[in-house]
């Protein structure tokens, strides 16, 4: 069973949220907050898995409460919801600890299946917006690109490719066919290259990537 925690200020989110994952028989609403702050709290209170919370809200922003939500004793991941008209807070987001993040117009299966994604360890971006909003503001941050190419250097010219798969948004299952790899086969390199580059998500290791530029490979 996973544990959720729905953030967001707008009640009507909320209980749409709610109601949504309880359609799943896996997944467990155990608590919400209406802002930051009564996120953390009810963290405290909870043992939370997943917390999905929203960017823009009262009290204390969903920025901010990531990096509280992630600094707790036992951190849960973190889901940051956003829309477009919030591109330039993604990035801040992601930096602060997030596993990912997904538009509030996402199909309902998409949010579920975000959810699994996380709780098994994996990031989750979302693929028609990941990387617009990484390109952009993550180069905006002034990244230490040099650092970013010497941790990648240490991978194998395999793992890099895998790497620069997934910097772009790629699944396991698309790097796999693009590639020509079996889908096992990736998650063994993309647990290397986790551990190589001393990150510990694909959000994390596609932000390194971008840093380095790997990306814009041919």
């Amino acid at each position: 069973m996973i544990n959720v925690l729905v953030v967001d200020d707008d009640a009507l989110v909320r209980l749409g949220l709610v109601d949504l994952l309880s359609t799943d028989p896996e997944l467990t609403v155990v608590a919400e907050a209406a802002d930051g702050l009564a996120a953390v709290e009810q963290a405290s209170r909870h043992r939370i898995d997943i917390a999905l919370v929203d960017v823009r809200m009262p009290r204390m922003d969903g920025i901010t409460a990531t990096r509280r939500l992630r600094a707790l004793p036992d951190p849960p991941r973190v889901i940051t919801l956003t829309t477009f008209d919030l591109d330039e807070y993604v990035y801040d987001a992601l930096a602060a600890g997030a596993d990912g993040f997904l538009l509030k117009d996402a199909e309902p299966r998409e949010i579920i299946r975000a959810v699994h994604v996380v709780a098994d360890g994996h990031g989750m971006l979302h693929p028609a917006a990941a990387r617009h909003l990484i390109d952009h503001y993550h180069r905006a941050a002034r990244p230490e690109a040099l650092e970013a190419r010497t941790r990648i250097g240490a991978l194998t010219p395999r793992e890099t490719d895998v790497l620069a798969r997934l910097a772009q948004g790629d699944s396991n299952a698309e790097i796999a066919t693009a590639l020509g790899m079996r889908e096992s086969t990736v998650k063994a390199h993309v647990s290397r290259i986790l551990t190589a580059l001393g990150t510990g998500n694909r959000v994390q290791a596609a932000l390194l990537a971008r840093d380095a530029g790997l990306s814009d490979r041919d």
